[in-house]
C-alpha cells in the first residue's frame, strides 16, 4: 500500500540507491538493527529531499516490535546512543520533554505514552540535590491537541520553555509513513524539530530550534499511512504497538539523560 505523504526522511531517498544533490546518506547495522543516517547539507538538499537542513537517523526496530528475546534492552541502548549523537548535552544541562498527540486516539498516542514513562526529576533535584546528584534536571509535559485545549502545542511549549529555560527540548510524536511495511517498525530521530500533523496534511505550528530558541530533538514512530481519498490506515494491533513504542522511547530518553542507568534501574523508578 502506498500513501501520498511521509514524515520519514529515508522514504524520500531514491529507491534505486542513487544520490541526491545536497544530501548525504549511509546505512549500517548495529546490534542487529539497521540504521539509516541521512544528512541534509544545504538548501539544495532541502529541495531534493523536501526536509529541513539537519540530520535524520532512522532505526529499523522490527525485531523489537515483534518482541524477540532480549531485543528491548538492545533497542533502548541503541536509541539512547542515537539520541546522544543528535542532542549532545553538558553535564548540568536541563531538558524539557514534550509528548505530543491525543491520548484518546490510539494511533496519535505515542507522545503521551512516552511522557508517562519519562522520569521527571527537576523537582527532586531542587528538593534533594545530594540524593539526586547523578540525575539530570528533566521536566515532562503532555501538550494535548488544538481541538481539546484550544492551544497550539508550540504555544504551550514556548510558554513552559520561557518559564523553565531548558538547555534543550525533546518532542515525541506519532508520524506518518508512505509504506505500510514501516508502520510501527521504525523510529526516526532528527535534530530539525517537527511540524505536528504534516504527514497527514494537518500541519500545525512548527517546533524547531529556530522557533523555540534552543536545540530540539524530535523522536517519532510511524503509526499511519495516508492511503489517499481521505483514508488513513493503521495496523490492527495499534494499541499494543503504541504502548511498546512509547515505553521504548521513554526508556531510551531516560538512559540518555541519566548516565549509568540500566533498563532494570528504569524499571524500578518507573514502576
Amino acid at each position: 500500500m502506498v500513501g501520498c505523504r511521509t514524515d520519514l526522511a529515508t522514504e524520500e531517498l531514491p529507491q534505486n540507491g542513487g544520490e541526491l544533490e545536497g544530501v548525504r546518506s549511509r546505512q549500517y547495522t548495529r546490534d542487529g538493527f539497521s540504521v539509516t543516517d541521512v544528512e541534509v547539507l544545504d538548501e539544495q538538499g532541502t529541495r531534493s529531499l523536501c526536509k529541513p537542513i539537519g540530520r535524520y537517523l532512522t532505526v529499523d526496530m522490527d525485531s523489537f516490535f515483534r518482541r524477540e528475546e532480549d531485543s528491548f534492552p538492545k533497542a533502548v541502548e541503541l536509541l539512547s546512543s542515537c539520541m546522544g549523537q543528535l542532542l549532545p548535552l553538558g553535564a548540568v544541562d536541563s531538558v524539557l520533554v514534550a509528548g505530543l498527540g491525543n491520548p484518546s486516539i490510539t494511533p496519535d498516542a505515542v507522545g503521551p505514552y512516552a511522557a508517562v514513562s519519562t522520569l521527571a526529576t527537576r523537582h527532586l533535584k531542587a528538593q534533594m540535590p545530594d540524593d539526586f546528584a547523578m540525575f539530570r534536571s528533566v521536566s515532562v509535559c503532555q501538550t494535548g491537541v488544538l481541538g481539546t485545549t484550544g492551544m497550539e502545542s508550540a504555544e504551550l511549549i514556548r510558554a513552559i520553555s520561557g518559564a523553565l529555560s531548558p538547555a534543550a527540548i525533546v518532542v515525541v510524536d506519532a508520524l506518518a509513513a508512505r509504506s505500510s511495511e514501516r508502520l510501527c517498525r521504525t523510529v526516526q530521530l532528527t535534530d530539525t524539530g517537527i511540524i505536528p500533523g504534516s504527514g497527514v496534511g494537518n500541519d500545525r505550528a512548527e517546533l524547531s530550534p529556530r522557533n523555540l530558541g534552543c536545540p530540539v530533538l524530535a523522536v517519532g514512530v510511524p503509526t499511519v499511512v495516508d492511503a489517499g481519498g481521505g483514508l488513513i490506515v493503521t495496523p490492527r494491533d495499534i494499541d499494543k504497538y503504541v504502548k511498546d513504542a512509547g515505553k521504548l522511547i521513554a526508556y531510551a530518553l531516560n538512559m540518555s539523560f541519566h548516565h549509568g542507568l540500566t533498563v532494570s534501574d528504569i524499571d524500578m523508578f518507573v514502576g
